[in-house]
């Protein structure tokens, strides 16, 4: 147990019977008339959910210990996904629901972070971009637009994300994982 003094930006805490929280925000106020507290921006880190929490300044919380691996993606299993840990070669299985959206820009021998918390896996980092190539895309066509248009391309993952109307299948450009934006093309 520790104080809310302790409380940094991506530490973890244990709130709620066991719930993990990760701090994305905190800040201390100290209000002129009443006693100090500590406002924080939680997210769930196994549900992404975000919330508001308020603490009073110097309250116990538990903090939970969060082992961050670099790990290699190897493959699908059909059930769970297999990870390498890159230090000790040890493979571990994840869950499709550990990984969840990042499934889309998943590619074999990619390297992730893999936060694990007493053995059982909480999520999965990607790279902030990945490099993928255009399995299927219609031709573009050149209408009436004041701006640039975009249409629907599908990745070799299976993703399906918007691009530029003069990328063709076959190409390979630069996703951006955490929105699913085109970032550009790559030579």
């Amino acid at each position: 147990m520790a104080s809310t003094n302790d409380i940094k930006n991506g530490t973890t805490l244990r709130l709620d019977g066991g719930v993990l929280w990760s701090v994305l925000e905190f800040q201390h106020v100290k209000p002129g008339k009443g006693g100090a507290f500590v406002r924080t921006k939680l997210k769930n880190v196994l549900t992404g959910k975000i919330v508001d929490k308020t603490f009073n300044a110097g309250a116990r919380v538990e903090f939970a210990s969060v082992d961050r691996r670099d790990m290699e993606y190897l493959y699908h299993d059909g059930e769970s996904f297999i990870f390498m840990d890159t230090q000790t070669y040890d493979q571990i299985p994840v869950s499709a629901t550990v990984v969840g959206d990042n499934s889309d820009f998943l590619l074999e021998n990619t390297k992730v972070t893999v936060a694990t918390n007493e053995g059982n896996p909480l999520y999965v980092e990607l790279p902030a971009a990945v490099e993928l190539e255009i399995t299927q895309t219609d031709p573009g066509v050149q209408g009436d637009r004041s701006t640039g248009g975009t249409k629907p391309a599908t990745v070799q993952t299976g993703a399906v994300i918007q691009v530029p109307l003069f990328i063709t299948e076959g190409e390979r450009v630069k996703v951006d994982t955490r929105t699913g934006d085109y970032l550009g093309r790559v030579n």
